[in-house]
């Protein structure tokens, strides 16, 4: 079973925050259709992979999706879209506000073709205020909101390799695109869904912000090292690096006795998580001694038998040769045209027991689809010799 059989998405989007939100959507079944730039949109080359050098991001952005490239500033383009809008129920498109409505993509346009159709957009900073027509990525967010500030050491603020902000949009801009797909399934309203990097940042941050804003702690960057509970921090083993989170005290107790040594459970500098913050060091130290003696393999057993959570760090390599990653499939082999072997996909992070979410469809090449799109709207083949020659498609 597919939850969105009878939805249409157009997806207007680019590099993450609207292709992943599309994307979702996608896996529960909507009909998307990638729209991209007629010779293709930047986001298709980033990170290339394939012979003609369609990139790595965008094989796993555009999963479930049918690809049509579209001009709609031409008027043989703005021709396709008069058809195409009153067929669709959603639009996303991260795009600037300025270049939707040069498109006639903005919600006041839609409306006019379509009274409940939903348009789903994001911004770097908001739909108003000082920064409304900046724009930005998600390094800019993580900048923002204090991440950089707190991640990597206090003398040199460091960005999240992975580009967290851009996916937290995009997963909650989906969240939020089916929210209005139930409100106009039970008014028949539609509306404008609005997403933003800087919300998404801060939403992540905020307990840290609600911390400074109420205690004036001033924290700053610690490395891998936890500040709010201990120990938490990566360690050094005979062979490689593991991960280490202890919080609680039920985990605390545990490891200490894991230690075999009275202090840590009786010096009331490690009473609370809070006290073992503080004195965090102390008990990195501790445990970077007791990893030390160990192998990966042996820190990580004897960890486990007392059930503190841990991990080995791994490469790139490291995550897609797994066993637990393969054994639950959370990445799928997927061919691809102009490459050799297939493309290890990852699937919709989350199991339903009664929907299907799995991967129907590649992502698209190149206009792939233009011509069955074109076709099921009604027009013929002349018409689209016609669009072709004016690079509307």
């Amino acid at each position: 079973m597919q939850l969105l059989n009878d939805v249409r998405v157009l997806d207007f989007g680019r590099y993450i925050a609207g292709p992943f939100c599309a994307a979702l959507l996608g896996d529960l079944g909507a009909d998307v259709i990638r729209i991209e730039k007629v010779d293709g949109s930047e986001d298709r080359f980033t990170s290339p992979v394939s012979q003609t050098g369609d990139g790595a991001s965008f094989m796993q952005l555009n999963r479930n999706k049918r690809g049509l490239t579209l001009n709609p500033r031409t008027p043989e383009g703005h021709q396709i879209l008069d058809r195409l809008i009153p067929t669709t129920d959603v639009v996303i498109a991260n795009l600037p506000p300025d270049t939707l409505a040069s498109m006639a993509l903005d919600y006041e346009s839609l409306r006019t073709q379509k009274p409940d159709i939903i348009l789903t957009t994001s911004t770097a900073f908001g739909a108003s205020g000082p920064y409304a027509k900046r724009v930005g990525f998600d390094g800019v967010a993580q900048a923002m909101s204090g991440n950089m500030h707190m991640t990597g050491n206090a003398d040199e603020p460091t960005k999240n390799y992975f580009p967290y902000v851009d996916f937290t949009t995009a997963s909650l801009n989906a969240m939020a695109t089916l929210a209005a797909i139930i409100h106009r399934n039970n008014t028949g309203e539609g509306q404008h869904v609005q997403g933003c990097l800087l919300a998404s940042a801060l939403s992540i941050a905020n307990g840290t912000l609600i911390e400074q804003a109420l205690l004036q702690t001033n924290r700053s960057g610690s490395g891998n090292r936890g500040q709010t509970s201990a120990p938490s921090d990566t360690f050094r083993t005979k062979d490689g690096w593991i991960l280490v989170q202890v919080v609680g005290n039920p985990l605390y107790q545990r490891w200490a006795g894991l230690m075999g040594e009275d202090l840590w459970r009786t010096d009331p500098k490690y009473a609370t998580d809070e006290t073992r913050g503080i004195h965090a060091v102390d008990i990195s130290d501790r445990m970077q001694t007791w990893t030390g003696a160990r192998t990966t393999a042996e820190a990580i057993t004897e960890l486990e038998e007392v059930r503190i959570p841990c991990a080995e760090v791994l490469s790139p390599q490291g995550a897609l040769d797994n066993e637990q990653v393969q054994a639950m499939g959370f990445l799928e082999a997927v061919e691809y045209p102009g490459i050799d072997i297939a493309a290890p996909i990852a699937t919709m992070p989350m199991d339903f027991s009664t929907l299907d979410v799995s991967i129907r469809r590649r992502a698209p090449t190149l206009g792939e689809h233009t011509n069955e799109i074109l076709e099921s709207l009604g027009f013929d083949k002349n018409d689209i010799a016609t669009f072709k020659n004016a690079r509307a498609i």
